[in-house]
């Protein structure tokens, strides 16, 4: 560990103790999570989960999800550049050369994640969801295959009153952004709409980006136990790619795409990008049969046409997904204090999938390389115990039974017999608990199986070879935490200490020709340590004139090692992991001055990332500053005003926010944006 790195955890530590001894501070909200199937108090779940509510999200500029999942504790976002983005919980982007694998996400209660094993996260616009629920480590138990965790995107609020927003920003480098939502109650149904266009022409050569976004929710309560929700987005997402650079390149030019070689064309030329149409809709039922019998069954579906000209190839998708989520949930009538919760569910889905592969002629496909209809299927069945004690003891016991099947049917350029995958099925049990001290303090302890099988893409990759001897990761996570909330809810500080030994690691490998492939290489040793700190320093006092201010910092340690872990005849056991960072720490004020004046600075530490399996190669650490100041207008009708402005990366570091591991030549870097600035006008009414 560096001195800086302990200076820092020492000024954690001293923050946090100086916290316990103020006494004057505005009330933080009470912390609920709504995953596991009801709204619970996150003071006394037997879980490690992060909350990432409006106001969080509204502190930061507003056009990217990356800063703002970034502040949850073990949670790694990145953006190579504008809509590319990759994210990790607590694991190893060495699986991941773009999107997002080994983590479930859901939006409100429908699988963002397809049946191929990806979820096209960039879809969203950041504007259109109320708050984000983080369930760090595995947890299969409810939510299927991972190995990661848990992200729950939630849409609606359906204790906010009626409103419309509407939003109009701009920024560095083209950036031009604009939204509107509208939520109306209107008699028993909650209806909400969300419009948002954001484009801009990057920061780099070939890295312009372009989203048009629409979603519609829609929740009927036609009686007192018992709804229909209804969800529908349309995403039109095209954003350029602009490849990676040598370090030699990235400190001659930092805003060049990469170039081309005597053997590959460049960036540029091949007119290298992405461009994802993506329908999708789901419809839930919720009913409370009796006082003690609820039952919820939902139905979902999603078409995307996914074109990806790149460097080597020309590949177009078609995919069709298609699902089921249902449960029922048990209750005994509380007696002598203890509350007994029943779970019982399944999830099933099916994607069909015709992808081809070209040629790529300076942006235009040519020659076919190879066609495949691809048949994804994914389902499992799943129960949990709960066991209430007093308000004081939670015992809960889960498992599900999952199972994850692939056939690909070569159609080009020479027909060929079915290629099956047939993973064998697996259980993911699930252990945890959970004593409330206090009722400002608790403990918790979690053992749970993480369980990831390979995606479509990792199976059949952009060499176009399919794999068929490619094998889940799986390992056993095992932590220990603590929850701690002031009376007055001024403070709140959640600590865990975990360790997962992964095996069967999934891993990238890139032959001659730069394409992608994917080989089981071992295993990962990741013991870890994750804070997240809350302190209402100050109550604003507009009577008197003092301020608000509002201190936060997140900090993750990250000690993961490979072990059993060879390429070839090379053995890198006992090196650290590629792609991740020892040590990150975000640490942000907030504070509200008289005349509705504000400012959020954010402070972002990243230790440096080796960027090869051998260690030979790292990223330099880096230090980020942001920061937003506005003012809010408001009005006897509740109308609301707000104009703000803002710079990224203050102290112009030169950085990558997303780095190509163990890539081919040396071209890790994608150069991210020096300083920059943006600013936006809210209006609300």
């Amino acid at each position: 560990m560096t001195n800086k790195c302990c200076i820092l955890i020492c000024i954690f530590l001293l923050d946090t103790l100086v916290s316990f001894a103020q006494t004057d501070s505005l009330q933080l909200k009470e912390v609920t999570v709504s995953a596991y199937l009801q709204e619970k108090p996150v003071l006394r779940l037997p879980s490690s989960v992060s909350i990432i509510d409006s106001s969080d999200m509204y502190r930061n500029h507003g056009q990217s999800l990356v800063p703002v999942l970034n502040t949850a504790p073990g949670v790694r976002m990145e953006e190579r550049s504008p809509g590319s983005y990759r994210i990790s919980i607590r694991g190893s982007l060495i699986r991941s050369p773009f999107g997002i694998r080994n983590t479930k996400i859901y939006l409100d209660e429908f699988p963002l994640t397809n049946a191929g094993g990806e979820a096209y996260l960039n879809l969203i616009d950041l504007n259109s969801l109320d708050h984000i629920e983080v369930l760090k480590g595995p947890d299969g138990s409810l939510f299927g295959a991972n190995s990661g965790g848990v992200i729950r995107l939630v849409t609606t609020n359906s204790k906010k009153n009626n409103q419309v927003n509407i939003g109009v920003g701009a920024g560095a480098f083209g950036l031009f952004q604009q939204n509107i939502g509208v939520q109306q109650k209107i008699g028993k149904n909650i209806f909400t709409i969300h419009e948002g266009w954001q484009r801009s022409d990057g920061y780099r050569e070939n890295s312009a980006m372009d989203r048009k976004f629409a979603q519609l929710t829609n929740q009927y309560n036609y009686s007192e136990k018992a709804n229909i929700r209804f969800l529908f987005f349309y995403s039109d997402l095209n954003y350029q790619t602009p490849g990676g650079l040598t370090l030699e390149q990235m400190k001659r030019d930092p805003q060049m795409a990469r170039p081309g070689s005597a053997f590959i064309p460049g960036a540029t030329q091949q007119q290298a990008g992405i461009r994802n149409r993506t329908y999708y809709g789901g419809i839930l039922h919720e009913v409370q049969i009796s006082p003690r019998i609820k039952q919820v069954i939902g139905v979902f579906g999603s078409h995307t046409l996914f074109e990806n000209p790149f460097i080597t190839n020309y590949e177009i998708r078609n995919e069709n997904n298609t699902g089921a989520r249902t449960w029922f949930e048990f209750r005994n009538k509380n007696n002598a204090g203890v509350q007994v919760t029943l779970n019982v569910g399944a999830e099933g889905q099916i994607m069909e999938s015709h992808i081809s592969n070209y040629g790529n002629n300076k942006g235009i496909r040519d020659t076919v390389q190879a066609i495949d209809e691809v048949r994804a299927t994914q389902g499992f069945v799943f129960t949990r115990f709960v066991a209430d004690f007093f308000n004081k003891w939670i015992i809960e016991a889960s498992v599900s039974y999952n199972d994850n099947q692939y056939m690909f049917e070569r159609q080009a350029p020479v027909q060929t017999s079915v290629y099956k995958n047939s993973l064998v099925p697996q259980f993911m049990p699930r252990l945890a608990a959970s004593y409330l001290i206090s009722k400002t303090v608790s403990l918790r302890a979690i053992v749970s199986r993480g369980y990831s099988p390979p995606t479509v893409h990792e199976i059949r990759s952009s060499d176009n070879t399919i794999n068929t001897s490619l094998k889940p990761e799986s390992g056993w996570n095992y932590e220990v935490g603590f929850r701690v909330s002031s009376k007055n809810r001024k403070v709140w500080w959640d600590a865990s200490v975990f360790y997962y030994e992964l095996s069967n690691a999934i891993v990238k490998r890139i032959n001659n020709a730069g394409q992608d492939y994917f080989v089981n290489a071992g295993g990962t040793y990741q013991p870890g340590f994750e804070s997240q700190f809350n302190y209402q320093l100050l109550k604003q006092n507009k009577e008197n004139g003092m301020p608000g201010v509002l201190l936060t910092n997140a900090y993750t340690y990250q000690g993961f090692k490979f072990i059993n872990y060879k390429n070839g005849t090379l053995d890198f056991s006992g090196n650290h992991v590629t792609g991740i960072p020892p040590h990150i720490s975000v640490t942000g004020i907030t504070m509200e001055f008289p005349l509705n004046f504000y400012l959020f600075v954010q402070y972002n530490y990243t230790a440096r990332i080796p960027l090869n399996d051998a260690n030979t190669v790292y990223a330099e650490e880096y230090h980020l500053v942001q920061a937003k100041m506005g003012w809010k207008f408001y009005n006897k009708s509740r109308f609301v005003m707000d104009i703000c402005i803002g710079a990224d990366n203050m102290l112009d570091q030169r950085y990558s926010l997303g780095n190509d591991l163990n890539a081919l030549g040396g071209r890790y870097y994608n150069p991210a944006p020096g300083v920059n600035y943006f600013g936006k006008v809210n209006l609300w009414f």
